[in-house]
């Protein structure tokens, strides 16, 4: 051998990356007819139609007629990602673990949640999401392909090996999560920090489509989390640990945070709060939605008074984030979304007046697109992540 790749070789490598190109557009893009492919890649129509066909041969894609259309001549298929090809996705948190099945098309089949009574250690988040796996049997021998596991976690996760360095609200330090997992379940398992996961899935699928430059804060029973889209890519820092900005000062004069510093932005913005002024144990971001704009509504001056102060803190938590990244979106997830959602002009007006005017000038703020779905949609794309990169392996 003298080292020198065949001619062979170059034509399957050139067929393995338009056969990644093609599945990547109707995985992200939804169905789309043919003719839209062959313009997307700039491949020629037959090109495109034998990529199509081994697609569905390895049961990654359907196609089906387009619906009627006053267009003259024979209409192109339209080609989508099978729904039956599926991941799991799983969220641990403090009060429950949550474990969705979600097609390759981005919908979420089912998602369960499992209450825990108190914080699951890693030993019992990995047998409810086993127990799970077998409860969800049926539905997942229906599917047509299970990829693997994607991991949700409310914490610092090692890219390369899904270690759980530290998820503080869960009291996991340096938990080797995603190998126990994958150990019972037989299953290759992905894991990520929530707030990463939740914006790649805004980015793709949601309010942050087609936006290169987006922040995303997320914001649950475990505090607030924030991933950051650079230049269309995410920004990890090392191993993957960039984007606490729940961690970002907002109250010098503030409480001390459980990370050891004081006045963190999770301190003064929390769900928790917010239930206890409403004498709530426990809701959803619908339901505590539904909650606070009854009590608003009834003139409930507690509620508006808390409502406020957390509005405030977390303008100054999106000031900080609008001068240091200058994103043109920021995405609010989970609690936060619903505190936007009770005066949407706000956060933008407070903000605005806070930050350096030029890279707020074409800021917008708004609320996450794929709600309570996000961060199954996010776990789920990780473990779609090898497939989407060599659909033929």
């Amino acid at each position: 051998m003298d080292g020198r790749t065949s001619p062979g070789t170059n034509l399957d490598t050139v067929r393995r990356h338009n056969l990644a190109a093609v599945l990547g557009l109707v995985h992200r893009d939804g169905p789309l007819a043919r003719s839209a492919l062959t313009q997307a890649t700039g491949l020629n129509r037959s090109t495109v139609g034998a990529l199509v066909g081994e697609l569905t041969a390895l049961g990654l894609v359907r196609e089906r007629e387009p619906a009627s259309s006053n267009r003259v001549g024979r209409p192109s298929p339209v080609v989508e990602a099978d729904g039956r090809v599926v991941a799991l996705a799983i969220n641990p948190e403090i009060d429950a673990v949550t474990v969705g099945v979600v097609g390759l098309d981005a919908t979420v089949r089912r998602r369960l949640r499992y209450p825990t009574g108190r914080i699951p250690t890693a030993a019992e988040a990995v047998e409810i999401v086993a127990a799970a796996i077998a409860q969800l049997r049926p539905e997942l021998s229906a599917a047509s392909r299970l990829v693997g596991i994607g991991v949700a976690v409310p914490g610092l996760v090692r890219e390369e090996d899904g270690m759980v360095r530290l998820a503080p609200h869960l009291g996991w330090v340096d938990e080797p999560f995603a190998a126990e997992l994958s150990a019972a379940t037989g299953l290759p398992v992905h894991a990520a920090n929530d707030a990463n996961l939740g914006a790649d899935a805004e980015r793709l699928f949601g309010a942050g489509r087609g936006a290169s430059d987006l922040v995303y804060l997320n914001g649950g029973a475990s505090g607030i989390g924030a991933g950051v889209i650079a230049g269309g890519r995410p920004l990890t820092g090392i191993s993957g640990y960039a984007g606490e900005l729940g961690h970002t000062l907002v109250n010098s004069a503030g409480v001390r945070c459980h990370c050891g510093a004081t006045g963190c932005l999770e301190t003064e913005v929390s769900q928790r709060a917010l239930f206890r002024v409403l004498g709530l144990e426990a809701a959803d971001a619908d339901e505590l939605e539904r909650a606070l704009d009854a009590a608003l509504a009834a003139g409930d001056a507690a509620v508006r008074a808390e409502v406020d102060r957390q509005i405030g803190f977390l303008a100054v938590a999106l000031r900080n984030a609008t001068n240091i990244f200058a994103p043109e979106l920021i995405v609010l997830g989970g609690f936060l979304g619903a505190l936007h959602a009770l005066d949407p002009e706000r956060l933008p007006r407070l903000v605005g007046e806070q930050a350096l005017a030029a890279s707020a000038e074409r800021l917008s703020i708004v609320r996450a697109a794929l709600g309570s779905d996000i961060l199954m949609i996010g776990a789920a794309e990780r473990a779609f992540g090898p497939l989407l990169a060599s659909p033929a392996s």
